[in-house]
């Protein structure tokens, strides 16, 4: 793996890929088992994997959830709009709030989206009256999910 030329990102090799496709698909594997599977030493899947990590390409880990059997029955997108220049930091304190599962700055006629879950209604709507309450967020606009087709950030590599 070494750096891309351009925009500073690291530039995945085919085993590099192949690793990752695997960590993807069954992120609890050994190494050992990487190995096997790939047909290469552990040794060179541990060393892999410890530059993907050290170099952010690989985050962290964690496990696929079903969050709706876990009784997080609703899900909301949320439109923000933020008084101009107070967006980054506005977005920052939004991601430290429970529920929230991700935060986008983005283009168009709304500052940011922000996607989140609850279990029911009265968290809902602590959460939408707690954003209007925060400093510089002139109004939200709230969707509800009727039904999730997919949810799943996994992309193909």
């Amino acid at each position: 793996m070494e750096k891309a030329q351009g925009a500073g990102r690291l530039a995945a090799d085919r085993l590099d890929l192949r690793i990752l496709r695997h960590l993807l698909t069954q992120g609890k594997s050994s190494y050992r088992q990487i190995a096997t599977s790939l047909g290469v030493s552990t040794t060179t899947v541990a060393a892999r994997i410890s530059r993907l990590e050290k170099s952010k390409v690989v985050k962290g880990y964690a496990a696929l959830v079903d969050f709706e059997a876990m009784g997080y029955a609703m899900t909301a997108v949320t439109e923000i709009f933020v008084s101009k220049g107070k967006l980054l930091e506005m977005e920052k304190e939004i991601a430290k709030l429970p529920g929230v599962c991700a935060v986008y700055d983005v283009t168009g006629e709304v500052d940011g989206i922000v996607i989140a879950k609850f279990r029911d209604r009265e968290e809902l709507s602590r959460f939408t009256k707690g954003l209007l309450a925060m400093p510089f967020v002139e109004r939200t606009n709230t969707h509800l999910v009727l039904t999730t087709v997919k949810e799943d950030f996994r992309l193909p590599l």
